[in-house]
C-alpha cells in the first residue's frame, strides 16, 4: 500500500530518497507538453541544457547524459583508458566500493589502483604523494600502466577537496601524463561548501572530465558527463549507445536540468542540504553518548551511537547506513530535508540512546 505524503517520514539513508524538486518538475512537464519532438538528444531541450552547461563552466565543453552515476563514471573512465591501463582512486571511492566492477567492465579490464587516503579532516581524500607513489611504483610491462586519477567530490566520507588540493593532485598526474576524472555525484554540495566558481575546481584546476550528479540534487533521474577536453569525447556517444545508456526520449533526462541550472537552483538545493547536515550534526553532538567529532563539510553526517541504539532506531522505522562509516552511522541530508525532520530524528536518537 502506498503511503500518503503526510505519512511519509523523511529518512537519512541517502539523498537518493528525495523526490524531484519543483523546478526540475516544471521543466519535465514542459518537455512532456511539447508534443512530438526529435529523439535521441536531437531536441531543443537537450541543446539548451548543453548551452547552459557551457555557460556555467565558462568553457566550450562537450556534454552527454546517462541514466545513473555508475554509467557516468564507468563510461567516462573507459574513454580515458585502454584495457591495459589502470585508474588511481581512493580506498573509499565509489568506483572501488560500490559500482560492481562497472569501470573495469566497460574499459575491458582497466585495473583500479587503490591509493592511501588521508585521515582526520581530510579523510577519504587522495594526496599528491599517494598518487605519485602509485605512478612510480612499477614501470615494467607486467604492470597495468597508470593512466587516470579519479577524485570523488565530495568524498564518500563527506569531505571536500579544496581547489588547491584538486590542482595539486592534477599537477602531479599531468606531470606523469595522466588524465584527471572527477566523480561529482555530490559535486553541487562540494561547490556549495567551497563557495567557489564551478570552473575553478574543475577544468581550471586540471580536471579533464566531470561526472556532474543531478539525481542527488533534485532530478528524477540522470547524470551529465562533461568533457572539458573535447578531444577525449571522440566517439563517446557510441559508448553511451553501446552501454544501453542512450535515452530515446532524451528530453525527459535533459529538460529537468534546466530547472536546476536556472537561477542556480542546483546551488540553492545543495546549500540547503549542507545546512541541514550542519543542523543535524549540532543536534547529535549535543546528545550524551553520541560521538560526532567531525563537522560536516557537505551533506553527510557521521556519528557513532552506543550499542543497541541503532537497532532501536531501526525498530522505530528510521533508515540510515552503517557500512559506509567504518563502524559508525552515516546520515544524509537532501535538497528537501526539513528542519522539523532533523529535530524529530534527533529526538528519536536521544530517546534510543
Amino acid at each position: 500500500m502506498i503511503t500518503s505524503v503526510t505519512e511519509n517520514r523523511q529518512q537519512f539513508a541517502s539523498d537518493n530518497l528525495a523526490g524531484m524538486c519543483p523546478q526540475a518538475a516544471h521543466w519535465f512537464n514542459l518537455a512532456n507538453a511539447s508534443g512530438h519532438v526529435p529523439a535521441y538528444g536531437d531536441d531543443e531541450w537537450t541543446e539548451s541544457v548543453c548551452g547552459a552547461m557551457r555557460e556555467l563552466f565558462q568553457t566550450d565543453c562537450d556534454v552527454f547524459f546517462v541514466f545513473n552515476g555508475t554509467a557516468a563514471n564507468s563510461l567516462a573512465l573507459a574513454s580515458l583508458c585502454q584495457s591495459y591501463h589502470s585508474v588511481i582512486c581512493s580506498d573509499v571511492a565509489h568506483v572501488e566500493t560500490d559500482e560492481c566492477g562497472g569501470p573495469e567492465f566497460f574499459s575491458n579490464g582497466s585495473k583500479l589502483l587503490v591509493g592511501e587516503t588521508a585521515d582526520g579532516e581530510d579523510a577519504g581524500k587522495l594526496t599528491p604523494e599517494a598518487v605519485e607513489a602509485l605512478i612510480v611504483k612499477r614501470k615494467d610491462i607486467h604492470y597495468p600502466k597508470p593512466k587516470v586519477v579519479t577524485l570523488t567530490q565530495a568524498t564518500e566520507l563527506g569531505t571536500v577537496y579544496t581547489v588547491e588540493q584538486v590542482r595539486a593532485i592534477a599537477d602531479a598526474a599531468k606531470a606523469r601524463g595522466l588524465r584527471v576524472h572527477m566523480d561529482g555525484a555530490r559535486f553541487a554540495n562540494a561547490v556549495a561548501a567551497l563557495g567557489c566558481d564551478p570552473a575553478d575546481v574543475t577544468w581550471r584546476a586540471g580536471v579533464d572530465v566531470l561526472c556532474f550528479g543531478g539525481t542527488k540534487n533534485g532530478l528524477p533521474v540522470g547524470e551529465a558527463v562533461v568533457f572539458f577536453d573535447r578531444k577525449l569525447s571522440e566517439d563517446f556517444a557510441y559508448r553511451v549507445k553501446q552501454a544501453g545508456q542512450l535515452a530515446s526520449k532524451m528530453r525527459f533526462i535533459s529538460a529537468p536540468w534546466l530547472g536546476l541550472l536556472e537561477d542556480d537552483t542546483w546551488l540553492a538545493n545543495a546549500r540547503h542540504a549542507n545546512a541541514m547536515a550542519k543542523r543535524l550534526h549540532e543536534r547529535l553532538r549535543a546528545i550524551p553518548g553520541v560521538s560526532a567529532p567531525r563537522a560536516p563539510e557537505a551533506n553527510a553526517v557521521f556519528a557513532t551511537l552506543p550499542p543497541g541504539a541503532t537497532q532501536r532506531l531501526r525498530e522505530q522505522g528510521w533508515s540510515f547506513y552503517e557500512f559506509i562509516a567504518g563502524g559508525g552511522c552515516r546520515f544524509m541530508c537532501a535538497w528537501d530535508t526539513r528542519p522539523e525532520s532533523i529535530d524529530a530524528f534527533a529526538e528519536a536518537v536521544a530517546a534510543a540512546v
